[in-house]
């Protein structure tokens, strides 16, 4: 997997927050069975950031705490079968890699929502990765069905990599 991850804020975290974005987005692929390897690209922004891109890309005005901007259309969750005629939209011509998508998190929603939850920061970072990640692979959360099943793929991620709600406010650097 190659992954580039850009931080525009001065925001640095207790935790590796690459080897954090690679361990979420290696098991969300592992776990939904992504045959590729893959290119990735997360940028971390602050508040306004996430709300300029969100209002020029969405039409909402607001700050919110992750954007997925998937690159594939899939016709069902996960389904990584690639249309011989789509694949010069979909993999790195030079490196053979799918190009996944956009992942855009907040730094601050991150630190406000694991202060209002009770939890570590790296366990919001890893969670947000993981939504935005099932997000890229197709999933959606319009409909509660959806939105439950979302919900358990990202607790069931978590708990592998041992990323749990347990882990309390004290960071460490695991």
């Amino acid at each position: 997997m190659t992954f580039y991850v850009e931080n525009e804020t001065d925001c640095r975290f207790p935790f590796d927050t690459e080897a954090l974005v690679r361990e979420v987005a290696g098991a969300v692929l592992e776990a939904e069975g992504c045959p590729y390897e893959v290119q990735l690209n997360v940028i971390l922004t602050d508040g306004e950031g996430i709300r300029r891109l969100n209002r020029d890309f969405r039409g909402i005005d607001r700050e919110t705490d992750v954007l997925s901007f998937p690159n594939l259309d899939f016709a069902s969750e996960a389904d990584f079968s690639i249309p011989e005629e789509r694949e010069a939209d979909y993999f790195d011509l030079d490196t053979g890699e799918l190009l996944l998508g956009d992942i855009v998190l907040s730094v601050d929603r991150v630190r406000e929502q694991a202060k209002a939850y009770g939890h570590s920061e790296k366990r919001e970072f890893a969670f947000l990765t993981a939504h935005s990640m099932l997000h890229l692979c197709g999933y959606d959360h319009m409909e509660e069905s959806q939105a439950q099943v979302m919900e358990r793929k990202q607790e069931e991620i978590l708990a592998g990599l041992g990323i749990t709600r347990d882990e309390k406010t004290k960071e460490d650097d695991t």
